[in-house]
């Protein structure tokens, strides 16, 4: 399951430099989207709701706001990482940047608020609250150095801000593998809201301490 996080900092890597990196990419990309559609159906109240989420306390309309906001980032994500769109679309880069920051935004907002809601407990309260912190505080870096001109201290960034997006990908993998297991839910559920996101977040300063972001 380690090889998720791995594959999602991967996606920082000009495509076209390996093969190895093209299906890494195809691979983040393809999580990203399904989960993203997937999780559109709280905007639009279709489909089941999970107990553990249903009974959040401020599940109305932060849920909506949320789901709206991640899914958003997570299904733009991928593509801001393509060299061909930065360099052949510009424009669109910066369209698909611009929505993607204010998907982040409203979902990391909205993450705090449902954080505090959590029926969990105190501690898995905790990891959705840190996550969501650490989420709006790199995407905003990413915002304040692209403006600044800092292209190479953006892409890094960037890099960070998505590990932290693609912790909706994590979670959903690392719940079902906890209830494989026979782990109790509410323990597992306290566990996830820490694992779905650190280790993405340190794999990202690992990618980042062994290559440089190459130039636009």
């Amino acid at each position: 399951m380690s090889a998720l996080p791995s594959a999602a900092v991967a996606v920082a890597a000009p495509a076209g430099r390996s093969a190895g990196r093209r299906i890494g990419w195809g691979v983040v990309a393809l999580f990203s989207a399904a989960i993203a559609l997937v999780s559109y159906r709280y905007v639009f109240g279709k489909g089941p709701v999970p107990e553990a989420i249903a009974s959040n306390r401020h599940f109305q309309p932060w849920i909506v706001l949320h789901a709206a906001g991640a899914a958003t980032a997570l299904l733009l994500g991928p593509a801001q990482f393509l060299a061909s769109l930065r360099t052949r679309r510009p424009a669109l880069h910066r369209i698909g940047g611009r929505l993607y920051g204010a998907g982040c935004l409203v979902g990391g907002v909205s993450a705090l608020v449902l954080a505090t809601g959590v029926s969990a407990g105190p501690v898995a309260g905790a990891g959705f609250g840190a996550l969501g912190a650490a989420w709006l505080l790199t995407t905003g870096t990413a915002v304040r150095r692209i403006l600044a001109g800092d292209v190479d201290a953006h892409r890094r960034w960037m890099v960070r801000s998505f590990a932290l997006t693609f912790s909706a990908v994590t979670l959903r993998i690392y719940l079902p593998w906890a209830s494989v297991a026979g782990v109790d839910f509410l323990l597992a559920y306290r566990i996830v809201a820490w694992m779905c996101w650190v280790p993405n977040a340190v794999w990202a300063e690992w990618y980042l301490g062994r290559r440089r972001i190459g130039a636009p």
